[in-house]
């Protein structure tokens, strides 16, 4: 749980003192039509209070889903009705949205709006939600929503400069291709993959001032990119020899970088370097 802070508002953790508070909150019937559950125990109601000059005048949560499938949280925001109609609800939920699509690097961010509440829906629309169907959850009608993290300020493309492009797509092609990228662009000096709307591009420009690359230089060290799983990354490992690739901190292999990250370090030919992160999951025979 953290502390977020708005313009107007402060998000916090509740507390059992709360307790009056919240239940006052939910006791606002143009809140509580919309809910079959009782809400009477703050930590049941929220995981966040929203405060205005020391007043609680609503709740929030960012949880992972009871009623949708996998593991993208949801996203619940209620600003009590005598505080309607000057923007709380969408001031405390788009601090709760960037703080799970920004600071904890979420994928995506689900909400479930009731089919009758027009006031929530379009809170939800401000925020850049996408409405991609409808279902019963909760006991009720719910419109289902989804944000996805914005382009603003994310990677559009990488471009490493190398001494050998045949080497370079032999050993990043293998690499990308089993990561999910697919070849984007082809020229005489260079390539491309995609992934997304982000490309990494390999070229053997003419105006190169230097034989080869060097990671321990001033300059690019080395790109990490993520892995489904720990078996995913032990696969890899076990395959990218083949392919030019050898490995780095092979005798700390997999926990180079701590004991809580699993992760392979591998060098190519021409010595640039990639981390790959597992991002979940046991790893082989675990």
């Amino acid at each position: 749980m953290t502390l977020l802070a708005t313009a107007r508002l402060t998000l916090r953790p509740p507390t059992e003192a709360d307790r009056e508070a919240v239940v006052k909150v939910f006791a606002d019937s143009e809140m509580s039509r919309y809910f079959a559950a009782d809400f009477s125990d703050p930590a049941v109601a929220s995981h966040w209070v929203i405060e205005r000059d020391g007043e609680v005048v609503g709740v929030a949560y960012l949880r992972p889903s009871w009623e949708l499938p996998g593991e993208v949280p949801e996203l619940g925001f209620y600003v009590a009705s005598a505080h309607a109609g000057q923007d709380l609800a969408t001031e405390a939920a788009r601090a709760l949205l960037d703080h799970g699509l920004g600071t904890l690097g979420l994928p995506a961010v689900w909400a479930l709006v009731p089919e009758r509440n027009a006031a929530s829906r379009k809170v939800a629309e401000r925020l850049g939600f996408l409405d991609v169907g409808s279902g019963v959850h909760y006991g009720d009608p719910h419109r289902v929503l989804v944000a996805l993290p914005p382009v603003h300020g994310r990677p559009h493309h990488i471009e490493l400069w190398v001494p050998d492009l045949a080497e370079a797509s032999r050993s990043w092609g293998w690499l990308l291709g089993e990561l999910g990228w697919r070849e984007f662009q082809r020229w005489p000096a260079g390539v491309s993959w995609r992934l997304g709307g982000t490309y990494l591009v390999v070229e053997e420009s003419p105006a190169l001032s230097a034989a080869g690359h060097e990671r321990t230089r001033p300059g690019l060290n080395h790109l990490a990119l993520h892995v489904g799983t720990r078996a995913d990354v032990d696969d890899l490992v076990a395959r990218a020899g083949d392919h030019g690739w050898r490995p780095l901190f092979a005798e700390k292999y997999p926990h180079a970088g701590g004991p809580a990250h699993y992760a392979a370090y591998l060098e190519n030919e021409a010595g640039f370097e990639i981390e790959l992160v597992a991002a979940e999951g046991p790893a082989a025979g675990e």
